[in-house]
């Protein structure tokens, strides 16, 4: 049986997130209330035995070296034959010895300041992830650095206000949420948003809103043709 249209992926090497439940049951929630099925696992084998049914794969605070190298093929070939794909914080912690993760997913993590409150900057309101959000959104995470800011090869939706926060490290341009869309070569749509460390944020109505918005972006893909 191929695994529900939405496959939540929740396998660690590294750091584990204590949120993870949290943001599962999230999902799970939004399934329920919007009409699609939400599949949780952290067996590689999964992803490894294909992808053709999903409409939507989340990498939900993933770490470390997650796949093997059956699930790289399928993770790859379900991504460019029109798959949507979407990162949850910590999927940009996620395969550094793959070069092609990073591709798909835009940006690699670099380091992190303390938990503390700060000012999230949307700069575009034409996306359904950030459509409800006012100019600053108020938020507590982590406030992911990123090895390169993925803009000019990503549609930045939301940035980092470092002026809010204390241990930013890179400077005025700070992308937290982005997309992008390969339907023009066939491929199928990325999202990522590096907010949600944090338990409480998938408690959020603004965050939860956030998460669906990008998971319908994604949804809209072409769809795998494996």
């Amino acid at each position: 049986m191929p695994p529900a249209p939405v496959l939540v992926f929740t396998r660690t090497t590294a750091y584990r997130h204590d949120s993870i439940p949290d943001g599962i049951a999230a999902f799970r929630a939004l399934g329920a209330e919007h009409g699609f099925g939400v599949e949780a696992t952290e067996d590689p084998e999964v992803l490894a035995d294909g992808l053709g049914g999903c409409r939507a794969v989340v990498f939900l605070s993933t770490s470390g070296e997650v796949l093997t190298p059956r699930g790289r093929k399928a993770l790859r070939a379900y991504a460019e034959s029109g798959g949507g794909f979407m990162g949850v914080h910590a999927a940009a912690c996620t395969e550094y010895d793959w070069p092609y993760y990073g591709e798909l997913l835009g940006a690699r993590f670099a380091r992190h300041p303390d938990l503390q409150p700060g000012l999230v900057t949307v700069e575009d309101h034409g996306h359904p992830a950030t459509e409800h959000l006012g100019t600053v959104w108020p938020f507590t995470d982590e406030w992911y650095d990123f090895r390169i800011s993925p803009r000019g090869s990503v549609r930045v939706l939301a940035s980092a206000d470092e002026s809010s926060y204390d241990g930013g490290g890179m400077g005025v341009d700070h992308p937290l949420v982005w997309c992008h869309d390969s339907g023009g070569t066939g491929g199928g749509r990325t999202f990522y948003t590096a907010l949600g460390h944090s338990p409480e944020a998938y408690a959020d109505p603004a965050f939860r809103h956030h998460l669906l918005g990008g998971l319908r972006y994604v949804m809209d893909s072409p769809g795998p043709g494996l």
